[in-house]
């Protein structure tokens, strides 16, 4: 069944968890939407773990369109969420919805994400209003490191919690169909949810969120050496993906490969004539 803001909210009503992974090409998103998840997001993220760019802040508009765009060649049922990159919606209610525009006419998501509270309600308010869901994006946001001062666990005072409930409270007010938390306490995530009509996506906020969602490179050690707290690894396709590089190397080298059935045939009498 084709997932969309419709079946995900129908998820959060029912207590049935929305599954969501990053992906940034076909052949990925189409492993996934084959696998049955709920939701690829095509992250900024895509800067460091695609690029090679140090954080998100880097990444373009240009970059979001053609990465959004291999990946939605490859579903067929999972809903795509595209991220908003730095500086695309900050500026004014008019790029906000322009780009949110882009993402979805050029690059075929389903929903775009954006990062903030209360002030960027405004902007989530008018991209809803030229009919594009919105999926919000509070506690630590990326696109905010150096206001931050670095990527922290946000919401851990009094003050801190109170604020992320209230902004979670008004992007839904604002129009927003689902909200990520991310690294906020379990505790806080859990009455946020609770409190919230939409669905919450969690990562590093605890199963007390609607659903999870996670880097897949994180979650499959392809990506460096720096494992975050909340991440669990399924599978440690890094290593593998080195020791088959390296098999290659070698039997290239010692001429094992390729062997006679990676071969093609031709008639010896046809190469006898061109001697």
């Amino acid at each position: 069944m084709k997932n969309t803001v419709a079946t995900l909210q129908e998820q959060k009503n029912n207590k049935q968890k929305i599954t969501m992974l990053t992906a940034y090409d076909y052949s990925t998103a189409k492993l996934m939407d084959q696998s049955g998840i709920n939701c690829i997001l095509v992250g900024d993220s895509l800067g460091m773990v695609m690029l090679g760019y140090p954080d998100t802040l880097s990444v373009t508009m240009e970059d979001m369109i053609h990465h959004t765009k291999a990946v939605t060649r490859g579903c067929t049922e999972t809903f795509v969420v595209a991220d908003m990159p730095f500086m695309s919606y900050q500026t004014s209610v008019y790029d906000a919805v322009v780009n949110a525009g882009k993402l979805v006419k050029e690059g075929g998501a389903q929903c775009v994400k954006l990062e903030g509270g209360l002030e960027v309600c405004p902007q989530i308010e008018a991209i809803v209003k030229a009919s594009i869901p919105v999926m919000a994006h509070l506690g630590l946001t990326p696109q905010s490191v150096n206001a931050f001062g670095g990527f922290k666990v946000q919401g851990k005072d009094e003050e801190a919690a109170r604020r992320i409930l209230q902004e979670a409270l008004a992007v839904q007010e604002a129009g927003a169909f689902a909200v990520v938390l991310e690294c906020v306490p379990a505790k806080l995530a859990a009455l946020i949810s609770a409190k919230l009509e939409i669905p919450t996506i969690g990562i590093g906020a605890g199963n007390g969120c609607d659903g999870q969602v996670l880097v897949y490179q994180d979650m499959l050690s392809m990506y460096g050496g720096f494992k975050p707290k909340f991440v669990k690894q399924y599978a440690n396709l890094g290593e593998q993906m080195k020791e088959a590089f390296s098999e290659y190397i070698r039997e290239t080298q010692d001429g094992s490969f390729p062997a006679e059935e990676h071969t093609f045939k031709i008639s010896d009498d046809i190469l006898d004539k061109l001697y």
